[in-house]
């Protein structure tokens, strides 16, 4: 069961998976082109105020609630924009009013 791009119910017994990501860009080949900051599902990424070595104005990441999609690197022309996931799982069980508990988080 789908509960988002962040988090998943994995079964009944209330294990759920989120993804975290991280974003790392090449900003001295970076053009500034702005496409990956329009793609970007959660504004997770910016265009800098200083310019490079080449005089464009790069991509900056705030990396602000990233889920990892990728939607940056696909989307950039110059292929500079790199992004890692880390997948979590947190399970929780019932507690006596039948709502989800969480009782540990593992990798």
């Amino acid at each position: 069961m789908k509960l988002g791009a962040k988090y998943e119910i994995l079964n009944t017994r209330y294990a759920i998976r989120y993804m975290t990501g991280k974003i790392f860009i090449d900003t001295e080949r970076c053009k500034g082109c702005g496409l990956c900051v329009v793609v970007c599902p959660k504004n997770c990424i910016e265009i800098s105020n200083k310019s490079n070595k080449h005089g464009y104005f790069p991509a900056r990441v705030t990396n602000c609630d990233c889920t990892g999609c990728a939607m940056c690197a696909i989307i950039c022309p110059d292929v500079v924009i790199e992004v890692f996931c880390e997948s979590k799982t947190a399970t929780a069980k019932s507690n006596k009013k039948g709502k989800p508990k969480l009782i540990k988080e593992g990798a």
